[in-house]
């Protein structure tokens, strides 16, 4: 799509001030209406409904180009551009996204759902408009959470030097970025805000520019002021990056916000506009506890409970089984990135706040800090999504594998996780942590397997292990396997039928729903993927003659490409089909949906076996079933 000249007004250039205010009312009810039924990410949303009003009042952004990041807070501006009517479709299979997607608008400007990489692609759009001779604004919105990146202050640093146009908000929600601004100091922010002074200032800039002499007067007093105002205003690091600093202002006033949007647009080079608002704003349940309301279920609108009372989850088992043994041994440390509480680790963190680490959304620096403690005689477990994971990997390969450093790696959300979408899903994690010389990679299905998982891996494995779980509660299966590679749950002779994690459920269902077709599975449970000892599942297969490998992973580097390679070195005859997620990504749904779509539940694997069966049959020339125990 081509951004070269600006063909319409902004989308909201047409409201008064008061018209901006009760618009921002209206949306904001919508917005916790909409998300009570499909659950989403409300907190954030609520706290940029005024400033997401105020840049469709100045931007186009149908031509203009607005980069989120993260991503979570993009619903207000979904609803202006053309979605307020599928806003009951949110995060639903088939319906829009929980994050800015360009296939679903062209006012979506860019992919957004992990941090801190938005002012760089910002600066790539700019250098790109100004090579291709383009006439559109280009603006950041990023929030002070994720300015605990590092990948944050890489842009800023490259994008305030370029001197280019270039507009980065800063959502100031609560990080007090800027711990100094005082009394003083919001008053003077007030002034320099004001209609008056901006325009005098806008005209006193252009009259010195026109002489010589008034260009030498102007810097000097360009200078001076810059001076007077470092001592006293928050600005100085981002004036020192290059940038025109502009702020703070109040995130919810929309007459001023717009205003100090009209100015920041007449600006030819990098400005930032320090912004500051209330995560949850005007829905008291958010306000009082926005952590809790960031990403929420369904819940009741009237009192903000959930409609479905939280129970025991992976995650909250692996939090509890990590305080057992930090109460058991000195030594042990958890490690998290911006997420105590979706790992689990929010209570590990009051009973033990010596050993807890917050780093924030700096999952490369969790990594490298677990292998400096890990050289020292510590045992670090860092619990990370494992979609955020992947933000590490040059930390596991250099920091950690290279010298088989003794860390733990709690990657939960592992699978698929549903509503997210394509930027969370944790289906790449089984390839590239394989990848990784010396590492140890175990799969549990049920909360007791989980914990003794996570107690092996603490207490007795060397280098650095990872146990992947997934997200939310455990399935039928509750057998502990005891054993650490692989384990035969079901004997059979018609077909093998492989698996790990929460896959065991559907496959050991599949393996029933066959036993009616007089077709006998045996089901092969995998504890250990890397390094994967194949024997159990071979072995399997030469007396069945068919594989099928069900995986909730991207087909490349999955277990089941590895146990085909094998069977093809051992010259092993065999019909081997694949379940998994494809060589593509994955849309969002509920992860039942999700299987369904892909084969990967019971009926799914149920239609496969069947379809290989009969065409092993065919080709043979047989007429009948299964092989029978024989």
């Amino acid at each position: 799509m081509s951004h070269e000249n600006k063909s319409a007004s902004p989308l909201l250039a047409h409201l008064s001030d008061s018209e901006a205010a009760i618009l921002c009312s209206e949306l904001r009810q919508e917005l916790i209406e909409n998300v009570a039924k499909t659950g989403g990410h409300l907190a954030s949303n609520l706290g940029t409904v005024e400033l997401t009003v105020a840049i469709h009042r100045v931007f186009d952004t149908g031509c203009d180009r607005l980069v989120f990041d993260v991503g979570h807070q993009s619903y207000t501006h979904k609803m202006l551009t053309g979605r307020r009517d599928e806003m009951a479709t949110l995060r639903q299979l088939g319906g829009i996204s929980g994050f800015p997607k360009p296939a679903e608008s062209i006012h979506d400007a860019f992919v957004a759902g992990h941090a801190s990489n938005s002012v760089a692609v910002a600066m790539g759009m700019a250098e790109a408009r100004s090579l291709s001779g383009g006439d559109y604004h280009v603006l950041a919105l990023i929030g002070d959470g994720a300015l605990t990146g590092g990948l944050a202050y890489e842009g800023l640093s490259n994008a305030g030097q370029c001197g280019k146009q270039l507009l980065i908000i800063l959502n100031d929600n609560g990080m007090s970025i800027a711990q100094n601004v005082g009394g003083v100091a919001e008053h003077l922010a007030h002034q320099r805000m004001r209609p008056q002074y901006l325009t005098i200032k806008k005209y006193y800039r252009k009259m010195m520019q026109a002489t010589w002499l008034g260009r030498k007067i102007y810097q000097v007093t360009h200078n001076l002021k810059r001076a007077i105002k470092q001592s006293i205003l928050p600005c100085s690091m981002f004036e020192n990056m290059g940038f025109n600093y502009l702020g703070p202002i109040n995130g919810h006033d929309i007459g001023r916000l717009t205003r100090t949007l009209q100015y920041a647009k007449g600006f030819k080079e990098p400005v930032l506009l320090h912004v500051r608002t209330v995560k949850g704003k005007n829905y008291t349940p958010a306000e009082q506890n926005p952590d809790a309301y960031h990403g929420v279920e369904p819940f009741n609108p009237e009192n903000g409970q959930p409609n479905k009372a939280p129970g025991q989850t992976f995650a909250s088992v692996f939090g509890k089984t990590l305080e057992d043994l930090a109460l058991k041994d000195q030594t042990v440390c958890a490690i998290t990135a911006a997420m105590p509480g979706g790992t689990g680790l929010d209570h590990f963190s009051k009973l033990f706040p010596d050993r807890f680490f917050d780093v924030g959304i700096a999952e490369g620096a969790a990594a490298s800090m677990a292998a400096g403690m890990a050289k020292q005689g510590l045992k670090p477990v860092f619990a990370v999504y494992s979609t955020f994971l992947q933000r590490s990997y040059d930390m596991l390969l250099h920091d950690i594998a290279l010298e088989g450093l003794h860390v733990v790696f709690g990657v939960d959300r592992a699978g698929f996780v549903g509503d997210d979408g394509e930027t969370h899903h944790g289906v790449f994690d089984v390839a590239y942590l394989d990848s990784v010389p010396n590492m140890t990679v175990l799969a549990p299905s049920n909360f007791a397997e989980l914990k003794d998982m996570v107690t092996w891996a603490v207490t007795e494995c060397s280098g650095p292990v990872a146990v992947r779980y997934p997200r939310g509660r455990e399935g039928a299966y509750r057998e502990i396997s005891g054993q650490r590679e692989s384990v035969c749950l079901r004997e059979g002779w018609d077909l093998t039928l492989v698996g790990y994690g929460m896959e065991i459920n559907d496959l050991l269902e599949a393996a029933e729903s066959l036993a009616q077709y007089h077709v006998e599975a045996e089901v092969i449970k995998l504890n250990r993927l890397t390094p994967f000892l194949s024997e159990q599942v071979v072995q399997s297969v030469e007396k069945t003659g068919v594989l099928i490998v069900a995986e909730d992973c991207v087909r490349a580097g999955s277990v089941g490409i590895r146990i085909a390679a094998e069977l093809e070195q051992r010259n092993i005859n065999a019909r081997v089909r694949l379940l998994n997620s494809g060589d593509h990504f994955v849309t969002h749904g509920t992860v039942a949906q999700l299987k369904q779509r892909l084969g990967l539940d019971r009926d799914g694997i149920v239609q496969t076996a069947m379809e290989v069966l009969r065409h092993a049959q065919s080709t043979a020339g047989c007429s009948n079933g299964g092989k029978g125990p024989g």
